[in-house]
């Protein structure tokens, strides 16, 4: 199954206490680049997320982002440190002592002095949080793989109606070259016969004129070779997942024969034809460059 590199899912599911929502994104990239949106407390789960991701992902830029809350709000707990709040009472007193003034100390006093209070977060198992991420980042990356699925598909389709569009092209430029030949000789017998007026005209040197230009102008090595390219695109986007690699090798060599085709020949019919062909090529290219 061919795949695109564009794709998203998303899944958000309450388990073991937490409310999770994990998104994923890719475009175009050469190579498989991993980025990766976590909350502060939560980010040792990056590493396992990509790895995760890579499984199942060889090319793309990827973007996870995910959200993570415990249901019963208890992601942070809130500590006192009695030993400093002791030491900041003992203190006033002290100095209410040595000024004389009056006991006006109340709880709110202290509260607001630093570090009276603490922010800790609560304690939990990575393992196990992973274990729940994990179960959610599945689904996500089904629905990813699913929709990079459908769209490979569509590609493939529109890669494999271009390349028959070569071949009919290639046809074309098989069909007309011939007549190139022979319109290049009736060519070269009127300006003989306009040169040489009514002396004879050297027959094997007509000939020989003719193959040799008929050397010059083939083009069946290289519509061969485009049939060949033809026959190895299908193959390669029958077989497997992560081919886009040999698909734009491929796809390079069909534009290579096509630019020869154009440089051999002269005749504006196939010169025409070999534009329309480029077109298609390109196409093509356009579309692989977003295939896995």
């Amino acid at each position: 199954m061919v795949r695109s590199m564009t794709g998203y899912g998303r899944s958000q599911q309450q388990l073991g206490g937490y409310d999770i929502l994990l998104e994923i994104r890719s475009v175009n990239h050469r190579y498989f680049e991993f980025s990766c949106k976590t909350p502060r407390m939560y980010g040792y789960l990056e590493d396992r997320l990509k790895a995760f991701v890579q499984e199942r992902v060889s090319r793309g830029k990827i973007q996870v982002n995910l959200y993570l809350q415990r249901l019963d709000g208890g992601d942070e707990v809130i500590a006192v440190n009695r030993a400093v709040a002791q030491g900041y009472l003992q203190a006033l007193r002290e100095v209410r002592a040595e000024l004389d003034v009056d006991d006006d100390i109340a709880l709110s006093d202290i509260a607001r002095l630093p570090d009276v209070f603490a922010v800790r977060r609560a304690q939990e198992d990575p393992e196990a949080v992973w274990s729940l991420v994990a179960q959610v980042a599945e689904a996500a990356v089904d629905e990813f793989l699913a929709m990079r699925a459908a769209e490979g598909e569509r590609m493939k389709d529109d890669i494999l109606a271009r390349a028959q569009a070569v071949l009919g092209y290639v046809a074309k430029i098989e069909a007309a070259a011939p007549q190139t030949v022979s319109a290049y000789r009736d060519r070269l017998y009127a300006k003989l016969q306009e040169l040489l007026g009514d002396r004879q005209i050297d027959e094997g040197r007509l000939l020989t004129e003719a193959a040799l230009f008929a050397d010059k102008v083939a083009t069946d090595e290289e519509t061969v070779r485009l049939r060949s390219h033809v026959a190895s695109l299908e193959e390669i986007l029958a077989g497997g997942e992560a081919v886009g690699r040999k698909l734009d090798f491929l796809v390079q060599e069909f534009n290579r024969e096509a630019n020869t085709i154009g440089s051999k020949c002269s005749d504006v019919a196939i010169s025409k034809l070999v534009v329309e062909m480029k077109s298609e090529i390109e196409k093509m290219r356009e579309q692989v460059q977003n295939i896995e």
